[in-house]
């Protein structure tokens, strides 16, 4: 890998006074870690898995050979976003004797950057914390925002902390080892930036939806960026979810229900995508979004390679997992819902019906 390789496309900030950070897009930025990342502590403990160690992990160590680094490797997938390997990561920076001015460098997908953000918000009551996300979801979504968590038993991410990174590293070279699964998940949240609040980038994805499934480096680059900086404004606007951020949810009250449901059988991207398509028919019925729009978001969703059929279960249990769900006050279900492409809103809603209509709408058979 040379270093006349590498390319920086675009810097997005996320605009939050004192605590701003830049969101570095580009290609082939691994190996001059240090010159996207200038204020870098001595003790650096990076958080990753296996699979990303293997592919990303030797240039990490190579750009930081004069820091004191250590390594900790999670398992791959969500079970091990947990209070016990939350627990293995704290014993690992005791151990090491790391202070307060050490930093936690998260490498790899959501789940490693969701742990090692909470970790770096904990430990010694904060230090800190570096994303370098490697797959297209955290790319686009979790790595940007400052939300850290781990799951319990009970529901996911309910125990947590908002806390920003320092900077975010976005290489899209790294979207080339995913699997085309795991790819269109990241696509999902990129549709959904298109619906809550960007009618014009609904289009283009339209326009370039084909370009962007064959992985295309202007498309995907521009793709990022655009949804960075979407949920940049929206992150600034409103950092712990009091009002607007919450659009952001749009498909994920129904979509957390059906991974609650299977969480082997369904990704998170994918029962997102269901969510939003569960979404635009309830508005649909309700006479508040137009056909023609459900319509486009359903074709851009399977043109993405991902599903639009949610999986059939009885109403008890979609009320079950939905009011389990971070969004439910005071027992109230709060739905996020398109009422056109591009924009948006919050709705508290009662007629368990009329959603469960919503639903069959979608379900197989």
């Amino acid at each position: 890998m040379h270093n006349s390789t590498q390319q920086i496309d675009q810097v997005v900030t996320v605009g939050l006074h004192e605590r701003s950070y830049p969101i570095i897009i580009g290609s082939q930025l691994l190996t001059q870690l240090t010159t996207h990342f200038p204020a870098l502590p001595k003790q650096l403990l990076v958080i990753s898995n296996a699979t990303v160690a293997k592919l990303y992990l030797p240039a990490l160590q190579q750009a930081l050979a004069a820091h004191q680094l250590v390594v900790h490797l999670i398992g791959d997938g969500e079970q091990y976003k947990s209070l016990q390997h939350y627990t293995e990561v704290m014993d690992t920076l005791i151990a090491q004797g790391f202070n307060r001015d050490c930093a936690i460098i998260a490498l790899g997908g959501g789940v490693v950057g969701d742990l090692a953000g909470f970790v770096a918000a904990t430990y010694q009551r904060g230090v800190s914390f570096y994303q370098i996300p490697t797959t297209l979801l955290a790319q686009v979504d979790s790595s940007v925002g400052g939300k850290t968590a781990v799951n319990h038993p009970g529901g996911k991410n309910l125990i947590g902390a908002f806390y920003q990174p320092q900077a975010v590293l976005i290489d899209h070279q790294c979207l080339h080892t995913l699997s085309d699964r795991d790819y269109a998940c990241g696509l999902a949240e990129i549709i959904k930036y298109g619906i809550i609040y960007d009618a014009e980038f609904f289009n283009w994805l339209e326009q370039q939806a084909d370009q962007l499934v064959a992985r295309d480096g202007a498309a995907v680059s521009y793709a990022i960026a655009r949804s960075c900086a979407i949920k940049a404004a929206i992150v600034a606007a409103d950092e712990t979810e009091q009002g607007v951020r919450a659009l952001l949810n749009l498909g994920h009250t129904f979509g957390h229900a059906i991974e609650a449901h299977d969480y082997h059988q369904w990704r998170h991207g994918e029962a997102v995508a269901v969510g939003i398509i569960i979404a635009s028919h309830y508005m649909l019925q309700q006479g508040q979004l137009q056909q023609l729009d459900v319509e486009r978001i359903t074709a851009l969703v399977r043109r993405c390679g991902l599903p639009t059929m949610a999986p059939t279960l009885p109403i008890e249990r979609w009320q079950g997992y939905m009011q389990r769900d971070k969004k439910v006050k005071a027992g109230q279900l709060r739905l996020v819902l398109p009422t056109a492409i591009g924009a948006a809103e919050l709705r508290v809603v009662t007629d368990w019906q009329a959603v469960y209509q919503a639903i069959l709408a979608v379900s197989h058979g």
